[in-house]
């Protein structure tokens, strides 16, 4: 069968296939040559070839196409029937819905059948033909496989591979060189700038506000940067040096517009106001509106500055300088006119400090107000040598310093301290920090003086106001001036009262019923107000001039002054507070009655500890001493070797050791706390009143039950037995003398006790507490005698010694309550 192909290939192939198959013969390094059997072996299959016939088997199913499958099949399946043979025609013809009628159809009908006939008769040969050159096709293809594989294919493959390598080699050395190419330009470009910016900045028309000063500016910035960043780069200091030369140029030039611009206003200000003396009318257009109207002319520039300073130090250089500028400028300008406004309010307010102090800090805070608003005008980004306004701040504080340091009145201090701190610090300042910056410094470093100043002025009032004070009679006229009060306060009280029932009744007759209602509804209301109103006793003037003054320095320093100083200055002020009381009670004591000046030391005592209450502080401070009673000892060790004991007396050296070693002072730490001070004086003086009131009442009671408490102890320890009775001193009519004289003196002082505690004190409550210990006392040793009595005398003595019942003692003593 391969043969039989071959044959038929090498028969129908057209010429220009064969003499291409024997061109591979004559080739001198041919791949396959033929051998000479070869040869002849193709030429006597070619003669066989032509004789041999078409082979009757061949399937006609498997090489005809469609048309002739159907044609067959319609031949073999031909009915006997002539009309189902018509019929069949005409459906072949896809003619079995048109009808013949006339001869013309009919020669139409054949010749469409007979030219079917035609073409089914040679699809048979048709097909064979088709196959035959397949076939031919398949067999050269079959043969040039079988003689490529005898070819050296792996030599073919890495020739073809090396081949493309090589072309793929020279696209990236292509793409490389173009890329490097592009970077060289890339990297001339900046160098390249050169010339250009260089002959823009040389230009003699040259304008820093044309359109293409900025852009040439930021060329400039990156051609330095990135010069700056390749330093390995040829000829890169001359490059360097020559940008570095040109930024000179650009920032001169602007810095010659800036600073030309300012200071051709402050000269134009300056000659229409040479002397700063322009009033308040025009000087807000004289000295911000100008400025205000030219700042757009350099805020352009100003901020192409800000923007690149943080980057480049010679544009921070630049601005630094510009700020400067503008600052002198301002400076030279506002100076003259702070001055004159800061003299003309001296002198305006020259006896009147807190004015002056208040009106000299407003006008300040309007001028750093107006200032910092003025430099954003002209800036974006804040300096810190914006707070050279505090200059022309200080020119306010070197006017009132001498003034402050000359103050003596602590009231003035005070107010002061509360102008600065409250309405200056906390009200504007603490608002606006940012404007107000420079103008809080100064305030601060005011009001530090103030304080000092008025620490100074404390310690010496304290020391000569409170400690050494002088009263004078009236101070110590008690009680008669709170008597006089009292009489006062009463008369007004009774004038009021009278004159608000004339009133009343007025309109009872005049109004209505219910109206008139009303009214008496409302006029004993304010008749229990002034009932109740406060005792001329706790009126501040009735008040012991150092305990008033006291309260009144603590009172102005308690918000003026920091707290560790605050307590400091109230332990000094309180105790020398309580020695001026005391002082005052002993000569009141000496001068008047016992119970004056104890209830005058009481009164004034309550008055400080209540005071002091809404002080939220602590009155205690710390005090560190040198305990010098080690290095006495060993200094008298020293100087007396006779007092050393002969056990460690060995020679002259370990006394001077010792001395060394233990001798050493010790550091000790003590907390002094005023408040505590207060109230222990105040409850050592209420006992003191309390001891001595139950004495002045009972005492002879006391001493009688104190004899008899001996005389049993007497007994109980061994000695002789006693009869209470028969002693001379505890007969029944002795004792009714000591039982009556003590009710007689209840009876006739206890009346008078409690008026001048009312009258002292002038308090409900305060005077029953105080006295409340003095009539137990009494109560207790009335009990103790009727106990005595009981268990030592008769039912005859006791009618001689006739003691007042337990029931008639609280009778008494209530009644005075």
């Amino acid at each position: 069968l391969a043969s039989q192909s071959l044959i038929s290939l090498l028969d129908l192939t057209d010429k220009e296939t064969w003499e291409k198959l024997s061109v591979w013969d004559r080739r001198a390094d041919a791949m396959a040559p033929l051998t000479e059997r070869q040869t002849d072996s193709v030429l006597e299959l070619r003669a066989a070839a032509e004789t041999l016939p078409v082979p009757s088997e061949l399937p006609i199913e498997d090489l005809c196409s469609l048309s002739s499958r159907s044609l067959q099949s319609f031949s073999a399946t031909v009915p006997a029937s002539t009309e189902d043979v018509l019929l069949k025609g005409f459906q072949m013809l896809d003619m079995e819905n048109d009808r013949i009628e006339t001869a013309q159809q009919f020669f139409a009908w054949f010749a469409k059948l007979q030219a079917s006939m035609d073409q089914d008769e040679s699809a048979k040969y048709r097909c064979f033909y088709v196959f035959g050159r397949f076939t031919k096709y398949c067999v050269f293809l079959l043969l040039g496989c079988s003689l490529f594989e005898q070819c050296d294919y792996l030599f073919v493959s890495n020739k073809t591979g090396t081949l493309h390598e090589a072309c793929e080699q020279l696209l990236k050395e292509q793409s490389e060189l173009v890329d490097l190419a592009e970077s060289i330009q890339q990297k001339l470009s900046y160098f390249n700038e050169l010339e250009n910016i260089s002959t823009k900045l040389n230009s003699s028309p040259l304008s820093v506000n044309s359109e293409g000063f900025i852009p040439m500016l930021s060329k400039l910035d990156d051609c330095i940067e990135y010069v700056s960043s390749h330093p390995s780069f040829k000829d890169y200091p001359v490059y360097m040096a020559k940008f570095k030369q040109c930024l000179s140029k650009a920032m001169h030039f602007m810095k010659i517009h800036i600073v030309n611009t300012m200071q051709n206003l402050t000269s134009q200000l300056t000659k229409r106001d040479p002397m700063g003396l322009a009033n308040a009318d025009n000087a807000f257009t004289l000295y911000y509106v100008k400025f205000r109207a030219a700042a757009p002319k350099v805020r352009t520039l100003i901020e192409q500055i800000e923007q690149r300073a943080e980057k480049i130090p010679e544009y921070h250089h630049l601005l630094d300088e510009i700020h400067q500028c503008y600052l002198d400028q301002r400076e030279q300008l506002l100076s003259p006119s702070i001055t004159s406004t800061i003299t003309d309010l001296t002198t305006q307010n020259s006896k009147d400090h807190c004015a002056l102090v208040r009106s000299g800090c407003a006008f300040m805070v309007h001028v750093c107000q107006d200032e910092h608003q003025l430099f954003n005008e002209f800036f974006s980004k804040p300096t810190p040598k914006l707070e050279v306004v505090g200059e022309l701040c200080l020119s306010l504080y070197d006017v009132l310093r001498p003034m402050i340091i000359h103050i003596i009145h602590l009231e003035t201090l005070s107010e002061l301290c509360s102008i600065l701190k409250n309405e200056m610090l906390e009200d504007h300042v603490q608002n606006n920090t940012t404007q107000l910056g420079a103008f809080d410094a100064v305030v601060k470093q005011m009001l530090e003086d103030v304080q000092e100043r008025l620490v100074y002025r404390t310690h010496i009032y304290i020391q000569t106001d409170i400690m050494g004070y002088n009263p004078a009679p009236g101070d110590l006229a008690y009680p008669e001036k709170l008597e006089m009060m009292e009489r006062i306060a009463q008369s007004l009280k009774e004038e009021q009262m009278k004159q608000m029932s004339q009133e009343y009744a007025f309109s009872d007759v005049q109004l209505e019923d219910g109206i008139g209602r009303r009214n008496s509804n409302a006029g004993s209301v304010e008749a229990s107000r002034l009932q109740t109103s406060i005792s001329p006793a706790d009126l501040h003037g009735m008040w012991y001039p150092t305990v008033r003054r006291t309260l009144v320095c603590l009172s102005k320093l308690y918000r003026c002054i920091e707290r560790a100083v605050f307590q400091g200055l109230s332990q000094e002020a309180l105790s020398a507070c309580i020695q001026s009381l005391l002082k005052a009670s002993d000569i009141i004591l000496k001068n008047k009655t016992q119970i004056d000046g104890q209830l005058f030391l009481i009164k004034h005592l309550l008055i400080m500890r209540e005071q002091i209450a809404p002080f939220h502080t602590d009155f205690a401070i710390k005090e560190i001493s040198l305990d010098l009673k080690k290095t006495r000892d060993a200094a008298f060790k020293i100087l007396n070797p006779k007092a050393v004991p002969n056990l460690f007396r060995l020679n002259s050296h370990n006394a001077i050791l010792e001395f060394l070693l233990e001798g050493t002072p010790e550091i000790k730490e003590h907390y002094i706390d005023s408040k505590k001070d207060v109230d222990r004086h105040l409850k050592f003086s209420c006992e003191q009143f309390i001891q001595q009131q139950t004495q002045i009442f009972v005492g002879s009671l006391e001493e009688f039950l104190t004899k008899v408490a001996a005389l049993k102890t007497t007994a109980i320890q061994g000695g002789p037995t006693y009869n209470l009775a028969q002693q001379p001193w505890a007969q029944p009519a002795k004792i009714n003398d000591i039982v009556m004289a003590t009710y007689r003196v209840m009876k006739s002082k206890l009346p008078s006790t409690l008026q001048s505690m009312s009258l002292y004190l002038a308090n409900r409550d305060t005077e029953f507490i105080l006295f409340k210990p003095v009539r137990n006392n009494i109560q207790q040793v009335f009990q103790r005698l009727h106990a005595l009595l009981q268990e030592e005398y008769s039912g005859e003595d006791l009618q001689i010694i006739a003691c007042p019942s337990m029931e008639q003692i609280n009778l008494l003593l209530s009644v005075n309550k």
